[in-house]
């Protein structure tokens, strides 16, 4: 930014940087601000040494920065007087003849008169030579006289004789840039001196500068704030009504019109002018609207199957033909290059695109006559080229004249006759009755081409004779693989022998051959065509796999390992490199193939090729994984066994395979890996647990006792296994059992978990009093057990005292503050006890103390709805959403309690903020349910089930679906995959399978009690919403 000061007293800033703006950039901006002329513009600026003295536009040109202008500045700017409208000024008078006159020599003044002489400095001249100044009055007005500065050099010689007597011109004006001593130093050369003083002064008027910038940058801002405050923007005169949007609803927000367009152009009436329409237009509307019942002639050539192209209405057929003219041009442009005055084109980039073409208009038709005119002159050009031939006859083919295609064919083959490419395109445009001749003239003139010997069979009707023809084609070129596969293929089984004996001996290094005759012999003739094979091909892996399954095939199980490991063997002494993740491939092929003693081999013998010894357990997990995600459950299998051998006691690799036995094995196989498992690991809890848990599902009860009395023999005091112990006695109704192990493991020091099992046996037992007991033991040792306290609250709601509850719920939360439960059961307690408005209390308390938590939200939510407060549930809602805009729960609930109507829009909004939740995706097949579109509610809730298959709820409102709209399969099915899924929570699952009466409820039986009470739910809904 630079300052400049005007005449008038006024100081405008300029927004410019003196490193990049010249003087006349300053000007001219300086003009756009003020109106002043540049032309009158002067500053007082010292000229550089680089610049001429003589030349203005020079100096106009340089930088701002070379003249000793920085950054913030301030130029004085001097505007010269020029001219006037007052009296014109008085002309001079005349001097007398004798003035003008030299006076005589020796002339001495006054000496007549009596006066003496005397010498001046005027008389004699200056000591030094006086500068010749020009003559300012022929340079621009107030501006610098040229060849006038600082280290100029020496001005012209030019002058007049009055100056040349007093040594300056007493008529020159007044300089703006350098007042009246602009000749003083005109003669003197710009020395280091001089640079040195400059550069003082330019250090001195930086520092003046500077230490006026704090003071201007303050006034700048100062009235930048002044200007700010009296012309403020749109959107800081709404800020405050702004920040009041956040308590809007979102109803409110849905309530808000849409603003109509009232600007005034819209509603102008419009000049409009009708003209009538011409005769020309309406014959045209009406041919095109006429029914044609003949058929055109072009049509009835065709056989009536094709729409001539007239009789299709088109606007503009000039138009048209010149626009496919120009793509068409274009493309052969593309194609083709102009070699010495010929045009060459790749004929086999074009042979694509004349398959696709069909003739329909005119403009085609020239189209294609364009092309014909190219490939003829491609063809003349070099008559030796064979896809130029085919490209002209498959432009006629396109073009409907197969005669002429054919004719162009049969030049073809004359002039190219030993491609074999020309041969078949000829044979496939001739006519069946002359196609056999065609080939035939082809395989004279090309013996030994497979393409053409092949088609030759195809030409023929029977297998005869088309096995005729390629043992023909076999004796020029029996060497020939593709003609021995399809000879094989047209015969039986006894002469598809006799032909690969022959055919490995002209291809012997054609291994699919000799796999071929191995497959069709005995299995001691295969054993001996497999020995040939290895023969002749030392590097070929195939053949020792195939002889492995061969051996696995005859039941010689023993030989499969050592002939794979023989085969590696001789292969790695051939020097070819064995290539792990290929062997494993094969490995994966055997096992589809149904060599699974094959696929075993190969594993355990290559498994560990290239692997570090410190990465080998990675490793091989990792192929495990990838085989299972594959579906080779054999060749997992088989990388475990293996793995195992090498790391008999590593806990994780047993888990991951008894997990692949538990999903892909049976009972007996799962049952015999985890006794072998337990065997090398005793101490490992869930191999115990899992096989004891596999027994009590397959209804062996006794079996599963026994199993948990070993593990707890081998890892004495086990709570994990007195727990799995103490649930297989509860679940089969035998509290008795149940609460001996209990005491076992309290007397052993068990955890919180054990105090809370130990009260749900005596609530199953109905003894109120020992539940207590059990509850106050634990809560002295556990405090911090928020179960413990919420059993005790739910203790004392059952016998009905909801004054003790409370206490305990209080008291609870003081040692658990951040349990949710709990405050939603204090909540749940006050709402029955004193109504909403404590339990709204409550659930405040719990939010400011829990914040971002979108239960507490929805428990506010339900509240208010119970109570019919729609309004505060919706200002509740909207405040939840902003505070939890990605919880799964909160949209879902606003889904419901939007109307109908807004619904799908809120449904596309809820799915976008919570990436597809669970919640959500079963909220909006609910709202599809509503809507009966039932293959779409169904997607939905396959979708949540799989998301989230431990929530209940989700398979309720399936088994909802199902029963409204199923069948009796697909209910099954549902009930099925819910058992199997075994949930344990959802808001209504846990509500009933929590429930005393509900202990030993079977998983089908909750299902079915959750979709009774949905239904409730839902027909409780809909006659709030009718009253």
């Amino acid at each position: 930014m630079v300052f400049v000061r005007s005449p008038d007293g006024k100081t405008v800033a300029l927004h410019v940087n003196p490193r990049t703006t010249t003087l006349s950039a300053l000007k001219r901006y300086f003009e756009s601000q003020t109106l002043i002329p540049s032309a009158n513009h002067r500053f007082l600026l010292r000229r550089p040494p680089q610049v001429s003295p003589h030349d203005d536009a020079d100096f106009d040109s340089v930088f701002l920065s070379q003249l000793g202008v920085a950054q913030y500045s301030t130029l004085n700017l001097h505007v010269p007087l020029l001219g006037g409208v007052g009296q014109p000024p008085a002309p001079p008078k005349p001097r007398l003849e004798f003035l003008n006159s030299k006076p005589p020599a020796n002339y001495v003044a006054g000496l007549g008169r009596g006066a003496t002489g005397f010498t001046t400095r005027s008389d004699i001249g200056p000591a030094r030579a006086a500068p010749d100044l020009p003559d300012r009055s022929a340079t621009a007005i107030g501006g610098a006289a040229p060849g006038v500065g600082r280290g100029a050099g020496k001005p012209d010689e030019e002058e007049d004789e009055e100056a040349e007597d007093k040594g300056y011109d007493e008529n020159q004006k007044f300089d703006e840039f350098e007042g009246n001593d602009v000749g003083l130093f005109a003669s003197t050369e710009y020395d280091e001196d001089d640079k040195e003083a400059d550069a003082v002064w330019e250090a001195i008027d930086k520092r003046m500068d500077s230490r006026r910038k704090d003071r201007r940058e303050a006034r700048l801002k100062e009235e930048i704030e002044k200007y700010r405050a009296s012309n403020p923007k749109i959107t800081e005169q709404f800020a405050d009504l702004k920040r009041k949007l956040h308590t809007m609803s979102a109803n409110d927000w849905e309530s808000i019109p849409d603003i109509g367009d009232y600007s005034l152009r819209n509603k102008k009436k419009r000049f409009e002018s009708f003209v009538p329409v011409p005769d020309t237009l309406l014959e045209k509307a009406r041919q095109e609207q006429e029914h044609v019942t003949a058929l055109d002639p072009k049509s009835r050539a065709a056989g009536g199957a094709e729409t001539p192209w007239s009789q299709t209405p088109v606007t503009d057929l000039t138009a048209v033909g010149e626009g496919r003219g120009t793509v068409l041009s274009i493309k052969l442009d593309r194609l083709s290059d102009s070699v010495s005055g010929l045009t060459v084109v790749d004929p086999k980039g074009y042979l694509t695109d004349l398959k696709s073409m069909k003739i329909t208009s005119d403009a085609e038709i020239s189209d294609i006559k364009k092309a014909r005119l190219l490939l003829k002159s491609v063809t003349q050009t070099n008559r030796k080229h064979p896809p130029g031939w085919i490209a002209a006859a498959r432009l006629e083919e396109v073009a409907g004249k197969i005669q002429v295609a054919r004719q162009l064919m049969q030049k073809g083959c004359e002039e190219c006759p030993k491609n074999e490419d020309v041969w078949l395109e000829a044979c496939r445009l001739a006519s069946p009755d002359e196609a056999k001749a065609v080939i035939a003239k082809g395989v004279k003139s090309i013996p030994n081409s497979v393409k053409l010997w092949l088609q030759a069979s195809k030409l023929e009707h029977d297998d005869v004779n088309r096995r005729r023809v390629l043992m023909k084609g076999l004796d020029n070129i029996p060497d020939s693989v593709r003609l021995w596969k399809a000879v094989v293929e047209l015969s039986n089984e006894g002469e598809a022998r006799v032909l690969l004996h022959r055919a490995v001996e002209c291809c012997p290094l054609h291994v699919e051959l000799w796999l071929a005759l191995a497959r069709l012999e005995t299995y001691a003739n295969a054993r001996k065509v497999l020995n040939r094979a290895r023969e002749k091909l030392t590097k070929e892996p195939a053949i020792w796999i195939t002889a492995a399954k061969l051996e696995e095939a005859n039941g010689n199980t023993t030989m499969v390992g050592k002939l794979i490991e023989r085969g590696i063997r001789a292969l790695q002494r051939e020097g070819l490199a064995i290539d792990r993740e290929a062997w494993m491939k094969e490995a994966e092929a055997a096992e589809r193939a149904g060599s699974v003693t094959t696929c075993q081999a190969i594993v355990s013998n290559t498994i560990g090729i290239g692997v570090e010894e410190e990465d080998r357990k990675r490793t091989w997990v990792a192929d495990a994984e990838e085989c299972i995600k594959r579906g080779s459950i054999e060749t997992a299998r088989a990388i475990y066994a293996h793995a195992l051998s090498v790391f008999l006691t590593k806990k994780s690799i047993w888990l991951k395979a008894a997990q692949l036995e538990k999903s892909h094995g049976t009972r007996e196989s799962l049952d015999a890996f985890l006794r072998k498992a337990v065997t090398y690991t005793p101490q490992t809890e869930v191999l115990w647990l899992m096989g004891a848990k596999e027994k009590w599902l397959a209804g062996d009860v006794p079996a599963a006792r026994a199993i948990l009395d070993e593990a707890y023999k081998a890892i004495p005091n086990s709570e994990e296994i007195l727990l799995a112990a103490f649930k297989l006695e509860f679940e089969n109704h035998e509290p008795q059992r149940a609460r001996i192990l209990l005491g076992k493991a309290r007397e052993s020091g068990g955890t919180e978990r054990v105090w809370m099992k130990s009260a749900i046996v005596e609530r199953e037992l109905g003894d109120t009093e020992k539940e207590r007991t059990m509850l106050d033991e634990g809560l002295k040792r556990f405090p911090s057990f928020f179960k413990l306290w919420l059993m005790l609250g739910q203790l004392e709601e059952r016998l009905g005292q909801p004054e003790k509850a409370k206490e305990v719920y209080e008291l609870g939360l003081k040692h658990c503050p951040n349990r949710v439960p709990l405050w939603l059961s204090l909540a749940c307690l006050e709402e029955k006890m004193n109504g909403l408005g404590r339990a709204r209390a409550v659930l405040t308390v719990a939010r400011k103390k829990n914040p971002q938590n979108p239960e507490l939200w929805l428990a506010a939510v339900h509240a208010e709805s119970r109570h019919g407060n729609k309004k505060e549930a919706d200002n509740l809602m909207a405040k939840a959403l902003q505070e939890c805009p990605n919880s799964g729960i909160l949209w879902a609930a606003s889904i419901e309690m939007v109307p109908r109507p807004q619904r799908k829009s809120r449904s596309s909004d809820a799915l976008k903020k919570t990436d597809h939740d669970p919640h959500v995706v079963a909220a909006v097949a609910k709202f599809f349910m509503q809507d009966r579109k039932v293959d779409k509610a169904r997607n939905w809730l396959g979708r949540a089930v799989t998301v989230a298959p431990d929530i209940g709820d989700f398979w309720a409102l399936f088994y909802k679906l199902e029963l409204q709209h199923g069948s009796e399969e697909t209910q099954k099915d549902v009930i099925k995959k819910c058992i199997d899924a075994d949930p344990k929570h959802g808001e209504k699952w846990q509500s009933i399978s929590k429930a005393v009466e509900n202990a030993h409820m079977s998983t089908e039986a909750i299902l079915k009690k959750v979709v009774v009470a949905l239904g409730k739910e839902e027909n409780a809904a809909s006659e709030s919403n009718k009253n």
